[in-house]
């Protein structure tokens, strides 16, 4: 079969069993594609054992007219069964729940209320906002994501690195933390119809490892403040630390000696679990040595809600008239927030004295504020979200499209309860899969314990002092920093510690979405240099003849990036070595048209010293591309044909 200026029209030709092609051959005939049977010394076909070639053209209104039925089939594939449950996991699960499933589920959706509450109010400080918004996004999400989630061990709520990114955004305005919250799980939503969780592939893990290690540092320094009682302001991490420099004469004891001595008792109590009384298989134990494990776990599990208690406790036994002998973090409304859209403006303030506190913002200046933190929060969220999933999928595979949706409704649905942006926390995460959670349903009795906490015990949160809370937070972070993974790193592949260490420099000096993307930017450039400079395996052959020519292999696509770099290398080893060079295209899947025109230079460079350069195994979809460009090459499919060719070029030259 041959295609040339006079043949009519293919839509479609399926060739097999080719062995050799000439495409603007030698001779200088003018064929498109050259195969077999034309040509007399077909043995077989190297390479895939079919192709197809499609030349399948529409003119601009036909593009036009299939737009309709194209959105036919896409909603019609909407609506299939298949979908509806994959994208509504509840519906896969429920009708299997067992008793066993609701027992797990109530122990362990317990136990993370009991976490995510402390958590909360801590959180919330974090994010400079009132302790109560802290609660306020901890308890809708949970019901949200029993329906969409499909990771039974993600927890959603509040967490340090979200409410970290939530102050440098919102500055303490509670306005824009709410609409920060709507907007982050809008484009959540978006990003999970339109299929966009590919993005976090571009996050590598020492980027990811850099920047959480940055953002734990820096939460713990914004937590020194009420450490020691004092009053420091910054949004980065040298900010941080110039404002506690030059307040710390004005520690308080009170506050600094309730807060050490919680981060002491809260280390301590994280190792409880770890503690095994008896065999250490729990079916060879008594009946008293698994209620003191089982106790132990609980005590170690729960030491966030121990401690709140206790310490509030303690600020309530000392509290008189008004004399507070230390920072405490004040009135939290009671009751539960009130069902509204989130806030399109800030309204203006203004005190006793006719001073401004607060000015008004329209819409478009709370945008302005929010800037790219409205792409950097949804990215980061969905990150530690798919990490939660990761952790616990035991080999499963992880739906990041699901997660984003799941993620986005639950954000969305917590705006309009004064909520600020949250995703699943690994921490909670880990506590949820200990107590033995089963299905997302945990989450409802997490949400629960958050709602009862609203209703019932508002009051009594005025007496927990700041230290404490500070305590809970430094006791958490120190184990985010992630020190651990440098010496794998370094054992395995130096380089990668560049983009690590780069992007957690730049977190700590930089605000954080300037921080992130210097490590993204910087693993983009990997991979483009890596593009650039493809290897290629080298390997002097023999004929049967015993005529010697020389095996190149590249290891990868020709791209404009790595093309000149290949063209080089090939001229290099054909000078150094003067015999036919053979290019075995193996792995070459791909090529540009940049590509092309530098293979073309590449073979006059090499008929110009009459050096033999043929090609060995050529995709079809590179062949299209050469042929494309009018390139004049030889490929062959058969190492037969090939030594043939090298052989009878050998002749000639002799001959000549």
């Amino acid at each position: 079969m041959s295609r040339s200026s006079s043949d009519t029209h293919l839509d479609k030709v399926q060739i097999k069993s080719a062995s050799v092609y000439n495409i603007h051959g030698l001779s200088g005939s003018q064929h498109s594609l050259s195969v077999p049977p034309i040509h007399k010394d077909v043995v077989g076909y190297r390479g895939s054992n079919e192709f197809i070639l499609t030349d399948d053209k529409q003119s601009m209104m036909d593009q036009i007219k299939s737009i309709g039925p194209w959105m036919r089939r896409k909603c019609k594939n909407v609506c299939r069964r298949k979908i509806l449950y994959k994208r509504v996991p509840v519906l896969n699960w429920l009708p299997k729940y067992t008793m066993d499933d609701a027992v797990g589920d109530l122990v362990a959706g317990i136990t993370v209320g009991l976490t995510v509450i402390p958590q909360a109010l801590a959180y919330s400080s974090i994010a400079g906002l009132p302790a109560a918004y802290g609660l306020y996004g901890s308890f809708v999400g949970c019901f949200v994501y029993i329906l969409l989630g499909s990771c039974k061990d993600v927890p959603m709520g509040p967490t340090a690195i979200a409410s970290l990114l939530t102050f440098q955004a919102c500055d303490g305005v509670w306005q824009r933390a709410v609409l920060l919250c709507f907007l982050s799980g809008l484009i959540e939503l978006l990003m999970g119809l339109f299929g966009l969780g590919f993005l976090i592939d571009f996050v590598s893990g020492p980027v990811s490892s850099g920047f959480t290690s940055a953002v734990s540092l820096i939460i713990l320094s914004s937590q020194v403040k009420d450490l020691l009682g004092i009053v420091a302001k910054g949004n980065t991490f040298i900010e941080q630390w110039s404002s506690i420099i030059d307040d710390i004469h004005n520690t308080q004891l009170g506050d600094a000696l309730m807060g050490f001595i919680c981060i002491i008792v809260l280390l301590l109590m994280r190792l409880l679990p770890r503690i095994k009384v008896g065999p250490p298989e729990e079916t060879d134990q008594s009946v008293v040595q698994r209620i003191i494990n089982k106790s132990l776990w609980l005590i170690g599990t729960a030491r966030n809600a121990i401690i709140v208690i206790v310490c509030g406790g303690i600020g309530a036994a000392f509290y008189e008239n008004g004399k507070q002998p230390f920072r405490m973090i004040g009135d939290v409304p009671s009751g539960l927030p009130s069902v509204q859209a989130p806030p399109f403006s800030v309204p203006e303030v203004v005190d006793g004295n006719g001073t401004v506190t607060q000015e008004y913002e329209s819409f478009g200046d709370m945008l302005g504020n929010l800037g790219s933190m409205l792409i950097v929060i949804p990215l980061i969220a969905l990150l530690e979200n798919i990490a939660i999933c990761k952790a616990f999928a035991d080999g499963k595979p992880v739906d990041a499209t699901q997660e984003l949706i799941a993620i986005g409704v639950s954000n969305i649905a917590n705006s309009f309860v004064q909520g600020y942006p949250g995703t699943g926390a690994l921490s909670r995460g880990a506590v949820n899969n200990a107590s033995g959670v089963r299905t997302p349903f945990g989450g409802l009795y997490t949400g629960l314990l958050v709602i009862f906490a609203l209703l019932f015990f508002t009051p009594y949160f005025f007496y927990i002092p700041r230290a404490a809370l500070a305590a809970i937070i430094i006791a958490a972070v120190i184990f985010m920093i992630e020190v651990r993974v440098v010496k794998p790193m370094w054992r395995s592949k130096k380089t990668d510690l560049i983009p690590g260490v780069a992007t957690f420099v730049a977190c700590l000096a930089l605000p954080l979405e300037y921080g992130i993307l210097v490590g993204i930017g910087l693993n983009i450039l990997f991979i483009l240099y890596h593009a650039a400079r493809p290897k290629i395996h080298m390997d002097q052959a023999v004929t049967p003849c015993g005529v010697k020519y020389l095996m190149l292999t590249p290891d990868r696509c020709l791209i404009f990036p790595s093309v000149d770099y290949v063209r080089n290398l090939i001229n290099k080893h054909g000078l150094k070595n003067q015999i036919p060079v053979v290019i075995d295209c193996t792995h070459i899947y791909g090529a540009d048209f940049t590509a092309a025109q530098v293979i073309d230079t590449l073979i006059k460079d090499f008929k110009s010293r009459n050096q033999l350069l043929l090609f060995l195994n050529l995709k079809p979809s590179v062949g299209n591309v050469f042929e494309g460009a009018d390139l004049e090459y030889r490929v062959f499919y058969d190492f037969e044909q090939l030594d043939k060719a090298i052989r009878e070029c050998r002749r000639k030259s002799i001959q000549a």
